[in-house]
């Protein structure tokens, strides 16, 4: 992973910094007409898809929690409702979501987020040196240890994706 760079300025990026957390700043031209995030972001920074990390909100017990997963799965609701210890779990209103966390969907980061949410990282991630994860705006990716974003959003770690379609 490359050293930290100037960062872009969002929330996510502050947080890091005031975390002294070692991360790179990785930006690309966004394409409006993009069908997924993740993965135009994958192929634009030219790094393996399983690397590159969507965070998704979720509806559970009347508040909301966070699961990060790989870009080319998909969320398992069933066994984020397991790794939250709730019976049932639903994907969250994008309005919702981006009121709660401050972000545009699309541009959703799992760090700076206005409130702390519960948070599940896919075990996934653990297999890697460095994954990257939403700067907080489109066209912005920010590649960390996965244990400092782990340590960072307090996320327990669990098995939560499933292969996407």
């Amino acid at each position: 992973m490359a050293t930290k760079k100037q960062s872009g300025g969002t929330p996510a990026t502050v947080a890091l910094d005031r975390a002294g957390v070692r991360y790179a700043v990785r930006a690309y031209e966004h394409d409006p007409s993009a069908e997924s995030f993740g993965l135009e972001a994958a192929q634009a920074l030219g790094v393996e898809p399983e690397r590159v990390f969507k965070t998704l909100l979720v509806a559970v017990d009347g508040g909301l929690a966070v699961g990060i997963v790989p870009v080319v799965a998909q969320l398992d609701l069933k066994a984020m409702a397991g790794a939250l210890a709730t019976k049932k779990v639903t994907m969250a209103d994008p309005r919702v979501a981006e009121r709660v966390t401050g972000y545009v969907v699309g541009g959703i980061s799992p760090l700076g987020q206005k409130r702390a949410l519960p948070t599940v990282l896919d075990a996934s991630a653990t297999g890697y040196a460095s994954v990257l994860v939403s700067g907080g705006r489109r066209g912005l990716d920010l590649e960390l240890a996965p244990a400092d974003l782990q340590r960072l959003t307090h996320a327990s770690v669990a098995r939560i994706a499933r292969p996407g379609r």
